[in-house]
């Protein structure tokens, strides 16, 4: 074990490989043949992209997982322009046991006045909007909180008045009197630069409520978009510069020198920088998926990068040159580099033909980020190891002795794969029955989606619409549309008639309430001035801010929403709520047959379209089980290959789902990609180990021979990339946000699963299945005729 040359063969039954790679990774030996031009291009590069990654902007909006072109889609995007106001609505949930007590009431009217002169708002609606009921002779009725708040026995008289006011009980105060809502809208023209004028409601609420028992806290679209972004560019930073430093310790801790840590980490840093400038320089934008793609990019080229130092490593050990042992290394390992990006590609080509544009575009840029990595490994990996490597003598075969890390890692590999290869066919059918086993928790795993799990769980947002989700309904709304048909007018007692109906409807569905239209005005003025006729209606309306009114009646008239609140549960809870509301608006449909009515919104997006989107995922993930492992043993020419590809690559995904379902979670969007990158990750493995062993395989010997000299040779690389990847990942756990969170401990298990794969179950079945095919005449490992 202590002297290793780079191929175990004698050169009598040296065989001529077949290229794995079809030549494509001789583009490796650019920076060995041009090193000057090449560093001077790399500089220019990373130039550009840096100012390309400056340009990355975070796309932070709540619907762009469902962003599709579709009919449902484009119906939600124009509720939302023709009634612009839960996507730009701040909401203010202030709480406390004596909020209803005349002092704290005081400092709550402060804030609401306060609230009204923030710079960026266009309107305000909170308790203190309520009116009385119209008195004789008054045009407009006064409001119900007068100035200043009388005292003793006539405030008393006030607060219960408030309690029983249908405009503000269940909609703007707790019915315990101990939450009030204030909602605050801002200017739609101001989008995507909100983060100003929330600041200055939060120093608002700040300020305003000090000094009493009250608590104010936000939530709101604009907020949940600003806690995204502000979490999603704080994570890319400090997390995978934390994770990327762990990876260099370890592997300066095993390399022993600092030129091949650079050597090995310094490629993916670079194709890192080099592909979000190019994300940049194209005007992607980072959201909750793009964000994970700098783990990815590492976990895809780190891989490579350390096989490719490994190889040339132990050929310098051996007495070879420095440019010889680079180019050698490119030329035995890059075929496998090759094969590994291309498998990714594939992964991510698969992901270009969802629905959803956030998935789609995820897949453009993964597709265009695994190239560059490829280029990246392949060209840098040389060109560093020919710039930083030096003292090249000092690295000689009796040098070994003292390599006590790579040793301790090769001894451990040479007794696992003896173990291994003792009994191939006993190993590979408990294989089998292992991944079978899995595979049937796996298929049990049911499709999760909360939009909770899309914002920060440690900021206010999420709190405060937890609070608004059990005292008021919900926080999330559920709209229905209401499309008059041409010669009726928003007046005419049949339009009155069909929206009262749809708002009958809404209210009587259960897990819907907080329920407002324009139908909550003629019910007011009916109770309390015994008038609900269309023209008192309309007269009462002409009294209300425009902004107010526009959030039920679009501005040409045409329409109306019907808006109620829903709490944020999962979708499989949600969808039959949005089902049994739809089928009820039946008969309200049939008996107005001119008027169009449609069930809309985020939460109904979502619980449409969730589930079956990540159902196709992640069928497009099973089926592509198949095409890789056919694509990796076309490229061996082999069917061995193939269906010894198969169980190490599914290993990974299926314990990390049953791992999923043992913790009661469901199947995420980000589980899904977690996953995907656990299917890279684990052939990575696989293909470096097979074009290893292809080299080291003597169609004349044992094929444990081969399998275990391969396993001594590749698995130090192997057991550190994993390693120095789930550390890389793990420290994500620490993120606000909770899908990133998910992603990173899920891929870091799924990475040492990947591991334990390689080790347990590629080997003996490799070792069966070339034993099995051998006593047919056929076994070749990308190998052909003897040279």
């Amino acid at each position: 074990m202590n002297a290793l040359p780079p191929t175990g063969l004698p050169p009598t039954h040296r065989r001529r490989r077949v290229n794995i790679a079809f030549g494509a990774e001789r583009i490796g030996l650019l920076g060995l043949h041009r090193p000057v031009l090449a560093t001077l291009l790399l500089v220019i590069l990373a130039v550009a992209a840096g100012f390309g990654a400056t340009r990355l902007q975070v796309d932070d909006s709540l619907s762009q997982l469902f962003r599709s072109d579709t009919p449902e889609f484009h119906q939600y995007e124009d509720v939302t322009r023709r009634f612009p106001s839960n996507e730009f609505d701040v909401l203010v949930v202030v709480t406390g046991n004596d909020l209803l007590a005349r002092d704290p009431l005081d400092h709550l009217r402060s804030l609401v006045t306060d609230l009204q002169l923030v710079d960026g708002t266009t309107g305000i609606i909170s308790l203190f909007s309520a009116r009385q009921a119209p008195e004789p002779g008054h045009t407009v009725p006064p409001a119900l909180f007068p100035e200043p708040l009388p005292e003793g026995p006539a405030y008393d008289d006030l607060i219960a008045r408030v309690k029983g006011n249908d405009i503000i009980k269940g909609k703007l105060l707790s019915d315990d009197g101990h939450l009030a809502l204030v909602v605050l809208s801002l200017d739609p023209r101001n989008e995507g630069r909100y983060g100003p004028a929330i600041a200055e409601i939060r120093r608002t609420v700040h300020d305003d409520l000090a000094g009493t028992d009250l608590q104010g806290e936000l939530s709101g679209v604009p907020v949940m978009q600003l806690e995204i972004r502000d979490a999603v560019e704080r994570d890319r930073v400090l997390y995978n510069a934390v994770g990327f430093a762990a990876g260099c310790l370890i592997a300066i801790l095993f390399f022993r020198r600092v030129s091949f840590m650079i050597v090995a980490a310094g490629p993916p840093l670079i194709a890192i920088l080099l592909a979000l400038g190019t994300l940049g320089w194209l005007d992607f934008r980072l959201n909750m998926f793009l964000n994970v793609m700098t783990p990815l990019i590492m976990v895809i080229s780190f891989s490579d990068s350390m096989q490719l130092t490994f190889a040339a490593r132990d050929r310098l050990m051996a007495g070879e040159g420095k440019a010889e042992a680079f180019r050698n290394a490119v030329l035995v390992v890059g075929p496998a580099c090759v094969l590994t990006h291309a498998t990714a590609a594939l992964s991510f080509t698969a992901l270009l033909f969802t629905k959803s544009d956030l998935i789609r575009t995820f897949g453009e840029a993964g597709l265009i980020s695994t190239c560059i990595a490829l280029l990246a490994v392949l060209i840098l990996v040389p060109l560093l190891g020919l710039l930083l490597v030096r003292n090249v003598g000092g690295l000689t075969v009796a040098s070994r002795g003292s390599d006590a890390g790579v040793q301790a890692l090769r001894r451990f590999c040479a007794f696992v794969a003896s173990r291994m290869v003792s009994h191939p066919g006993l190993y590979s059918a408990v294989g089998v029955v292992v991944v079978a086993g899995l595979a049937f928790a796996y298929a049990h795993l049911q499709p999760s989606y909360r939009l909770a799990e899309q914002v920060p769980d440690k900021e206010q947002a999420v709190q405060a619409s937890g609070k608004l989700d059990k005292e008021l309904a919900g926080a999330n709304p559920v709209d229905v549309l209401v499309e008059l048909p041409p010669g009726q007018t928003l007046y005419s007692p049949e339009t009155l008639d069909a929206i009262a109906a749809v708002h009958r409807t809404v209210e009587g569905q259960a897990g819907l309430g907080n329920v407002w239209s324009i139908e909550t005005l003629r019910r007011w003025l009916a109770a309390k001035a015994g008038d609900d006729s269309p023209a008192t209606l309309q007269r009462y309306v002409g009294y209300l801010p425009k902004y107010l009114v526009h959030r039920f009646i679009d501005e040409t008239g045409d329409a109306v929403l019907v808006s109620g609140r829903i709490p944020d549960k999962d979708a499989s809870q949600l969808l039959p709520v949005v089902d049994d509301l739809d089928s009820g608006l039946k008969a309200v449909r049939a008996k107005y047959p001119g008027y169009r009515i449609a069930v809309t919104g985020l939460a109904v997006i979502a619980a449409r379209n969730s589930a079956s989107m990540i159902d196709k995922l992640n069928r497009g993930l099973t089926l592509e089980f198949l095409l890789v492992a056919v694509f990796i043993g076309l490229a061996f020419r082999s069917v061995v290959v193939a269906l010894a590809a198969v169980l190490p690559g599914i290993f990974p995904v299926v314990a990390s789902g049953s791992l999923l379902l043992l913790l009661g979670q469901g199947l995420q969007f980000v589980s899904v990609v977690a996953l995907t990158v656990s299917f890279g990750l684990g052939l990575s493995a696989t293909i470096h180990f097979l074009n290893r062993l292809r080299q080291e395989d003597d169609p004349d010997q044992d094929p444990a021979v081969g399998v275990e000299r391969a396993t001594v040779l590749m698995g130090p690389a192997l057991i550190l990339t994993s390693v120095v990847l789930a550390c890389g990942l793990a420290v994500t756990v620490f993120s606000d946000l909770p899908s990133l969170r998910l992603f990173g401990w899920l891929s870091a298990f799924a990475m040492l699963a990947a591991l334990v794969a390689d080790f347990l179950i590629l080997r003996p079945t490799m070792t069966f299945l070339v034993e099995t095919a051998r006593r047919f005449g056929g076994g070749q490992i990308g190998t052909s005729a003897a040279e």
